[in-house]
Order: C-alpha cells, then structure tokens, then sequence
C-alpha cells in the first residue's frame, strides 16, 4: 500500500466515523437502536451502494465482530450497577439460560417446519437469534425510565445470553453429526462456571490493584480498566471457558468498585464502546448483498413473527413467573428483547464452518433484525407508557471522582452535587464525615472558597474533600447518603434505606 492510498483510506475512515458520530443524534431522537443507522453506512457503502466496495470476508467480519463484542460488554458491564441486578440475578440466569433453550426450539421448529429449512439450518438460525444484543438493549433501555428490576434483568440476560448461545451456534455449525443434548448441557454449565469464575477473579484483583496503586497520570486509569477487561476475555477463553462471561463479570466487578477516576473511566469506556459499535456494525452492512436479500424476505418476517410474538414471550413467562413477576413487567420484557450485531456475527460462524446454506442464514437474520429491530425499539416507551411502568422519582446520585494521593496515604474526593441531590441546603458540619476526612474547598459559580462548618451546600457546587486511606469508604458512603436523604441521612442509614 502506497503513502496515498494509506491517506485516501484515512480520509475514508475518518468521513464515515463522523458521519456516523453524526447519525447518534438521529437515532437517539428518533429511538431507534444506532445499529441500523451503521447498518444502513456499511450498506451504502458496499458493492450494491454508492461506495461499491466488494467485501466478502466472513472470517476477518466474525474475528472484528467478536472483537468489539468484548469492548461492547466491557463497557456494559462497568455501567452496570449491582444494586439493581442483584434482586433481579436468579430471574435473570434463569431467562439467558432455559430462556434460550425454549427459544431455540420454538424458532427453529417454525423454520422447520414453515419455513421449510432443514434441521441443521433451522437449529443453527434458532440458536442464532435467541440472543439478545447487549449494545441494543444497552442504548435502549438506558434512556427509558423503567422499574430498575425491568432494566437490571434484561440488561443481565444480554450480558449472560451471549455465552451459551455461541456454544450452541458452534455445536450446530460444526461439520458432521450435532452432539447429544446433554453434551451440550454439560459443555456449556462447564464454560459458564470457568468463564464467571475467571471474570470474577481477574475483576476483583484489577479493582483492588487500581484502588491501592498510585499511576503517574489519570489518563493511565481508563486504559488499565480496558486492558484487564480484555485480559479476562482472554483468560476465560484460553482456559476453555466462556470469555464473553468473563469479562462483563470482570467489567461489573470493576464498576462497582468505586476506581479512582470513575468519571474519566467511564467516559472514555462509554466512547471506546461508540467506536466498537460503529466499526462492527459498518462492517456488517458491508459484508451483506442487498440484491441477494430478496428471495429471503419473506422467511425472516415469517421466523421473526414467531421469534417475537410466540418464542420470546413463551420463554419470558414459563421463566419468570415463578418470580412473580407482574404481567406488565412480563409483557414489556417480552418485547423488549432486541436483536442486533450479535446474532448478525454469530450467523458469520456457519459461513466460515463451510456449512451448507450459510448465506442464506445469513442474509435471513439479517433482514431479521432489521426489520423487528426498526418495529421494537421505537415503540418501547410507548408500551411502557401503556403499562404504566415507570420508575418513581428519586434523588440524582452524587458524581464523585477519587484520586489516590500515595505519598500522603490519602485520597482527594471530587464531589459534584447534581440538580436532584438532598444535599442541596445541607451545612457541612451536616455532613458529619468520619474522623480523618475533610471538606477542604467549595466551588461555586466559577468561584473557590474554603468553606466554614455553617456553609450552606448548593445545587452545582463542587467539593473538594481530603480523607485518609481508612476512612475514604466510609467517607464516600457517608456522602453518598446524605445526597440520597439529605439532613435526613442519620435516620435513614448510611445508605438512604429507612432503618427503623
């Protein structure tokens, strides 16, 4: 490749990447997931569009697939708060694991049996579009506001989904006879237990690093936090293991974990997930041919129909009512299980497995989640809306950055205090920080000022508090807690919940 060609791709890249960067702001008005926004880039772009680049590369489309797919839910996992899946986990596990089984039978008996494929092809599409996709149900869910038990659940089953269903896909994508059932039973509990213990422990050992090493420059933070992100994929997946588990295990450990710089950390993992997104999704509307598309039209509207108003719905209420779950919860859950590049790079396996009638999976789950993707995700909030699920109003939690200060074993607190804060008309003395902690600096208004015990805290004020390496945790709770209860915090309790 010449010095020219080199500027003509970056000049190329660089104009998709900001027309891209561009088109968030369409889908997040219009409430459409970005991927057909990215989807629609890569197919203009390829050999039936304007940019008429011929690429039919399925194996180097799957290794970047899976490839940003790790980035994807790394930065799912740090945006993931435990206190919200925790009461939704065991209904969760249940939905990603029998979930997919009875969605897996139900879409391929219809793909059998109305669609006319053959088994291996019916097993392979219903395994293919059992997933739901983690960056869709990420993009989406997070701007409707949903009873956090809704939102944790269906954001842990996109995390835990993937796992299983990729053993599945390669089961059935594998030349020759498909192993028993209970084979695979066997093989894919093995691989998620090797896969949640590795992302747990490589998670656990990467916050506790972070939080008692001193790096040279905040900068460093956001990219270690990738890197062990990554490395749990990696070492889940050589350990023969689930590394799609892994490292969003790994990822929500970490987020949890209050690292220092969080808000630097955050940033930069939710932006290094936009570019994952783009990249792969491009990519993916390169890879299809549009002109092909037709003859396949009709079996994806016909599986998808069955997919999205039998199979799904079936296994959301065998799975969750044993938990009680109410209708309303039950019936959004049911809608709200969105496809996206998952399923389009998982149908990239049997291309690569040489799997007679590849394409034609391909191409019909393709047409599949472009089609059910464009009708479920605009009318999410209006069937929330219609089910009346709303979550209640709450206090906005504190936005509070920490920086390790090694030499002096001690940590600087950045706290802003948002418009919904309870800390708003708090004094400081108020705040009754633990012995050893401080607030030292105020800033308001553009203005610093060190504040007195009676100083009155404000909405947008900034605080600068010093506390020492035992207390800072305590010092965070405590804050957090008066932001949740305000001048209430010492009778609701140190975490906002009434104690009495």
């Amino acid at each position: 490749m010449t010095v020219h060609h080199l500027n003509q791709l970056l000049f190329v890249c660089s104009l998709v990447l900001l027309v891209a960067v561009a088109a968030v702001r369409i889908s997040s008005r219009s409430g459409l997931p970005s991927l057909l926004v990215y989807l629609g880039i890569g197919v203009l772009m390829g050999q039936d569009g304007i940019g008429n680049i011929h690429f039919d590369n399925a194996e180097m489309t799957q290794v970047i697939g899976y490839a940003a797919l790790v980035v994807i839910l790394a930065e799912g996992g740090l945006g993931t708060k435990w206190k919200e899946i925790r009461p939704a986990l065991p209904a969760s596990s249940v939905l990603a694991l029998a979930g997919v089984a009875v969605s897996v039978g139900v879409t391929a008996a219809a793909a059998h049996l109305l669609v006319g494929l053959e088994w291996r092809q019916a097993l392979i599409i219903g395994a293919v579009v059992s997933s739901t996709d983690a960056a869709a149900v990420f993009s989406v869910l997070r701007k409707i506001p949903l009873p956090s038990r809704v939102t944790g659940t269906l954001e842990a089953e996109s995390g835990f989904n993937d796992a299983p269903v990729v053993i599945l896909v390669v089961a059935f994508s594998t030349v020759g006879p498909v192993e028993h059932w209970y084979v695979l039973l066997g093989e894919i509990a093995l691989e998620l237990a090797i896969g949640a213990a590795i992302g747990i422990a490589v998670g656990w050992l990467g916050a506790w690093g972070l939080r008692h090493v001193a790096l040279p420059a905040s900068g460093l933070y956001p990219i270690a936090v990738m890197a062990i992100a990554v490395t749990a994929y990696a070492a889940g997946a050589l350990a023969h293991g689930s590394g799609f588990l892994a490292v969003y295990l790994a990822s929500m450990v970490m987020g949890n974990a209050k690292l220092p710089h969080w808000p630097a950390t955050r940033g930069f993992a939710d932006g290094l997930g936009w570019l994952a997104q783009i990249g792969m999704f491009v990519l993916l509307g390169l890879l299809v041919t549009p002109h092909e598309l037709g003859d396949d039209v009709l079996p994806a509207l016909i599986i998808g129909l069955v997919l999205t108003m039998v199979a799904r719905p079936l296994s959301v209420v065998l799975c969750l009512t044993p938990f009680r779950v109410p209708w309303q919860e039950q019936t959004l859950m049911s809608w709200a299980g969105l496809r996206g590049a998952v399923p389009i790079i998982l149908a990239t396996i049997p291309m690569v497995s040489g799997i007679e009638g590849s394409r034609r999976i391909f191409n019909i789950v393709f047409v599949l989640v472009v089609v059910y993707t464009l009708i479920q995700g605009p009318t999410l909030p209006w069937l929330a809306r219609k089910l009346r699920l709303g979550k209640d109003a709450e206090a906005d939690d504190l936005g509070i950055e920490s920086a390790p200060l090694e030499r002096l074993r001690g940590h600087l607190l950045s706290v802003a205090i948002p418009e919904g804060s309870r800390m708003h008309g708090v004094e400081v003395n108020e705040l009754r920080l633990p012995a050893g902690a401080a607030v030292t600096l105020v800033v308001r208004g553009g203005t610093s000022f060190v504040p007195l015990p009676t100083t009155v805290l404000r909405r947008g004020d900034e605080l600068l508090v010093v506390a020492t390496d035992p207390v800072r945790d305590a010092a965070e709770r405590r804050l957090r807690a008066v932001g949740h209860g305000g001048k209430l915090a010492d009778w609701l309790g140190t975490d906002g919940a009434d104690t009495r």
